[in-house]
């Protein structure tokens, strides 16, 4: 596991980059995963990483694995590269502004949040 000063930077990192509450990530898996007549369990919404975020978000710093921390660095690296990877502003209701805003959502970022 990284060092506590790593781990400390990534964690302050990981929480800007996340801008979504855990409700609202919760929230926001189970729609994205129901469809016309079912809804998948709680346990079962959204990506594994999604998940991940979501569980993430609920623990304590001092309670992170291993794997939250892969996770965390991934999500961040993530994120950085699909918010940067924009060639300026595109028309919000664009196919490919939403299909990339729905993409970040579900790693806990909302690019429509202040």
């Amino acid at each position: 596991m990284a060092d506590a000063l790593e781990t400390e930077a990534l964690w302050a990192e990981f929480h800007h980059v996340v801008n979504m509450t855990s409700t609202e990530l919760a929230a926001w898996l189970s729609v994205r995963e129901a469809e016309e007549h079912t809804e998948p369990l709680p346990d079962e919404t959204g990506s594994a990483t999604g998940r991940h975020v979501l569980a993430i978000l609920q623990k304590r710093r001092t309670d992170l694995t291993d794997d939250d921390v892969r996770v965390m660095f991934e999500v961040v690296d993530t994120v950085g590269d699909l918010v940067d990877g924009t060639d300026g502003p595109e028309p919000e209701r664009s196919p490919q502004a939403t299909r990339r805003r729905h993409r970040l959502m579900t790693l806990g970022h909302d690019p429509l949040k202040p």
